[in-house]
């Protein structure tokens, strides 16, 4: 799948437009600033860096943080209505999902992912994109708090732990949080576990338009090379655009 310019700073927009709309003094401010710093980079980051796991192309991400979002907002309405405890505020809810995979971008001065050179492996295993090892190594989530922490943007513990724990069991990072005998050290709020439901629920979704596109064959075929082509050209695109746009 590749996001035409037009989409991409749709995207944007509308992300934009969340943080706008949502939060309030300082802490928008802050949010603000951070991604509008990181708005080029962001724009046409991926979601992830193998074709057939979810977002896998320029834009991705932004794509996949809007998808989380909505699907967030339906969980939370539906465990509310069929009586589950909601400790958390929307507020929360909407934080903790806009910055879930935040971590995904990187830090400050180097992408997260980065084109992989390897033809073989863009061929024939479909990993377009590769970890940049100009990173120090963290985990999403971590870095994720990391990069708030960093620029000054506060959050509360029901956010810390949502966007900590938002990968649930899939990540063994997470046991001794979710996998507990002792209830006092359960955690007591269900936000991390409706925004876990939230990133799954957009993932296998994205996942089901790649297997859409390719005719449910997940193997990636010889044609698909020239899907690396259209995503470096979907990138000096967007680069463009953002240039356009922004007078950089």
């Amino acid at each position: 799948m590749n996001l035409t310019e037009e989409q991409i700073l749709q995207n944007w927009n509308t992300l934009l437009e969340v943080i706008t709309s949502k939060f309030r003094g300082e802490r928008r401010t802050a949010l603000l600033k951070m991604y509008n710093g990181l708005a080029e980079r962001m724009m046409l980051a991926p979601a992830s860096g193998i074709v057939h796991y979810h977002n896998c192309f320029a834009g991705g991400y932004v794509d996949h943080v809007l998808r989380v979002l909505s699907c967030a907002k339906r969980i939370d309405s539906q465990w509310e209505i069929m009586g589950a405890e909601i400790s958390h505020t929307d507020e929360e809810l909407t934080f903790s999902a806009l910055n879930h995979d935040l971590g995904k971008i990187g830090d400050m001065h180097h992408d997260y992912y980065i084109p992989n050179p390897s033809e073989w492996h863009r061929k024939n295993q479909g990993k377009l994109y590769k970890f940049n090892p100009e990173l120090d190594y963290m985990s999403v989530p971590d870095r994720s708090l990391f990069l708030l922490a960093q620029n000054g943007i506060s959050y509360s513990y029901n956010e810390a732990m949502a966007i900590r724990l938002h990968d649930g069991m899939y990540d063994d990072a997470n046991f001794q949080y979710l996998k507990t005998f002792n209830t006092d050290k359960e955690i007591k709020s269900n936000l991390p576990t409706i925004l876990h439901h939230a990133d799954h629920m957009a993932s296998r979704i994205e996942h089901d338009n790649y297997k859409k596109e390719i005719g449910n064959n997940l193997k990636p075929k010889p044609k698909r090379r020239q899907s690396t082509t259209k995503i470096d050209s979907a990138n000096e695109s967007a680069n463009d655009l953002f240039k356009e746009f922004f007078k950089e």
